[in-house]
């Protein structure tokens, strides 16, 4: 079952939610509407050895044009997580009809991650993101069964994390 607004604030109020810095504005009728960091990569291709290379972009206050064709990772400005409730991110359908695609593959956060979230942007269209706008939603799920945590790994980084692989 899902978690509704309220019952999101009150999750977080008893400490079984995480949202850093918590903002009851941002709260949905299902989810929580989070915002965009302040750091972006960009992938630019590859090196010699074929490892993914990425250019770090701090996002101005007038913003930064994300270009048709072109992937970038970027990071909520929100720790978000749960030793409760598993977590679901999406996109806003807002910007999802300018042609803005995010978290194209990895929509699903485990119970006991906490941390800032990568997010994959991909536009379709030339769209303009800014620091700290609201980018995306996250919506808390109940968990049948056991709980069991897979370990910190993400929660080391407060930056956009490219696969290493």
């Amino acid at each position: 079952m899902i978690l509704t607004g309220s019952k999101i604030e009150s999750e977080f109020i008893n400490g079984n939610i995480d949202l850093i810095p918590f903002n009851k504005e941002q709260c949905n009728p299902n989810s929580y509407n989070y915002l965009l960091g302040e750091t972006l990569k960009e992938y630019i291709g590859k090196d010699r050895n074929n490892k993914n290379l990425f250019r770090e972009i701090v996002i101005p206050e007038e913003g930064f044009v994300l270009l048709p064709g072109k992937m970038c990772l970027g990071v909520t400005n929100e720790v978000i997580g749960s030793n409760r409730y598993a977590m679901s991110l999406i996109g806003r359908s807002s910007l999802g009809r300018y042609g803005l695609f995010l978290q194209i593959s990895a929509d699903l956060g485990h119970t006991t991650s906490s941390h800032r979230w990568t997010l994959e942007l991909y536009a379709c269209l030339p769209i303009r993101v800014y620091p700290r706008m609201p980018i995306g939603q996250v919506s808390f799920w109940n968990n049948k069964g056991d709980i069991s945590c897979l370990g910190k790994k993400f929660a080391l980084y407060n930056k956009p994390m490219e696969n290493h692989i």
